[in-house]
């Protein structure tokens, strides 16, 4: 049996989560979010926990157990506590600015760049080289944070571009000056 799978969820007190037609669906007041279960997973809500249990131990379901399970846990945590992700701007003159619907980069392009926020997600820019990037669904958070990423990657000679902020860069040497 699956390790992750079998583990039941505990639901805080002001969660509600719903299931209808393996359609998985979970709120905190205003805050909701949904997904798709597979009919061979069995999801059941009782005394505050949430369980997943398999229909069959067919390979399909072997492998949607545990990553389904994940994904309820993953939606629980974004209605209650949110998912967050920063992101550093490395290099002379490369900035950021919060515009609106906008974020507006300069990474040493000749022009600046305009990234438009999507539904669900919030850009936070505590200083002009940080982008936090929040939201409640966490691969809508991830998924911005690598688009922003690879506008320019960081490169290994200077470290220079947009990187994650526990990344660590791995530096090459450069170009040695031959003597004789």
């Amino acid at each position: 049996m699956s390790q992750i799978g079998k583990k039941p969820i505990k639901l805080p007190d002001n969660v509600s989560v719903e299931v209808d037609d393996n359609l998985i669906v979970v709120s905190n007041g205003d805050k909701n979010l949904s997904c798709k279960a597979h009919s061979q997973i069995k999801i059941s809500v009782d005394d505050g926990y949430v369980t997943l249990d398999r229909i069959n131990n067919e390979k399909k379901s072997k492998e949607l157990h545990g990553l389904l399970r994940s994904l309820v846990n993953n939606m629980i945590i974004g209605v209650t506590d949110g998912f967050s992700r920063e992101l550093n701007l490395v290099g002379v003159g490369y900035t950021a600015e919060n515009k609106g619907n906008y974020l507006l980069l300069n990474l040493g392009y000749s022009h600046a760049i305009y990234f438009e926020k999507p539904d669900g997600i919030d850009f936070d820019v505590p200083n002009n080289t940080t982008v936090v990037v929040k939201g409640i669904d966490k691969q809508l958070v991830g998924d911005v944070s690598a688009k922003i990423r690879e506008l320019r990657k960081p490169e290994p000679y200077k470290g220079k571009g947009v990187k994650y902020k526990d990344e660590i860069i791995k530096r090459k040497a450069g170009k040695t000056v031959g003597g004789a």
